[in-house]
């Protein structure tokens, strides 16, 4: 009866109580089985106490006796089967968007502070074996040349979580026939992101980057003062759902869609989402 009512719950239960007791042992036994079972799975349905004579003292020490045998165990199996096992996604993966930004606007603590997140990121689902990139560039400044974006990503072939390619190499990520999606643009978790039409939506990715990749030149800020500013720039961002306001290119645009704005100067976390972001990053593995 345990087998057709609860599944998995009864191996636990089998488990417990081996297969050497007798059958009015094994009668209780199962029906206080199927009592814990109804209880954690929700239906919380009554069964009856066994014979009224029963000494009270034995039945006290098999109830503690049964908590400690199957309560606990068939608890905590429950707990993984109800959860999502995030580090069960896909060990080949080399490409997210990330969950989740620093939280300081477009103030990423620079190109080592916006790698580090990404690092931080795949760490956390098993990914960390393998070395981060945030796909960001910077501008030429104080001496410093620029850095264009795809230049630190490595070679691909990128994938992600659920084991999509998004490109095979660079030159396809950068052109017309790569896969990048709402649907594929999936963060380290394996989760669809936001976009338009969703609550809230988060599509603005922080690139900093021209559509073919590379670092736009110096003079206007376009990388938030290289991504050390929360209060006064503009970063400009890509569309992870290739979405906008308008059917142009630059609304379909998965790095080079327009500029940040907003009334805290346009690098606020503020800023970033009044215009549909939320300080995302595309993370690439570059080994």
């Amino acid at each position: 009866m345990l087998t057709r009512r609860y599944g998995p719950g009864k191996q636990l239960i089998d488990t417990a109580f081996g297969g050497g007791r007798s059958r009015a042992s094994a009668r209780g036994d199962a029906r206080w089985a199927a009592g814990i079972m109804s209880v954690v799975t929700g239906s919380c349905q009554r069964v009856k106490d066994g014979p009224a004579k029963s000494n009270r003292r034995t039945k006290r020490e098999d109830r503690m006796n049964f908590i400690a045998r199957v309560i606990v165990p068939a608890g905590a199996a429950l707990a993984v089967f109800a959860s999502p096992s995030v580090l069960a996604q896909s060990a080949d993966m080399t490409f997210f968007v990330t969950s989740s930004g620093p939280g300081k606007g477009a103030d990423l603590g620079g190109l080592e502070g916006a790698d580090a997140h990404c690092q931080k990121l795949a760490q956390a689902v098993g990914a960390g074996a393998k070395t981060w990139r945030a796909y960001l560039s910077t501008q030429a400044a104080d001496g410093k040349p620029a850095v264009n974006a795809r230049d630190r990503i490595g070679k691909g072939p990128w994938q992600n979580a659920k084991g999509a390619v998004i490109a095979k190499d660079v030159a396809e990520l950068h052109g017309p026939a790569n896969n990048l999606t709402k649907q594929t643009a999936l963060s380290e978790k394996g989760e669809v992101s936001n976009g338009v039409g969703d609550t809230p939506n988060r599509h603005d990715i922080l690139t900093g980057t021209q559509p073919d990749g590379t670092a736009f030149a110096a003079g206007d800020d376009k990388t938030c003062k290289n991504w050390s500013s929360s209060t006064q720039g503009t970063a400009v961002v890509g569309h992870a759902d290739r979405r906008g306001l308008r059917d142009d290119e630059p609304s379909k645009s998965w790095n080079s869609s327009h500029p940040s704005r907003g009334p805290d100067g346009g690098c606020s976390q503020a800023d970033l989402k009044s215009t549909g972001g939320d300080g995302l990053l595309y993370c690439f593995a570059a080994n």
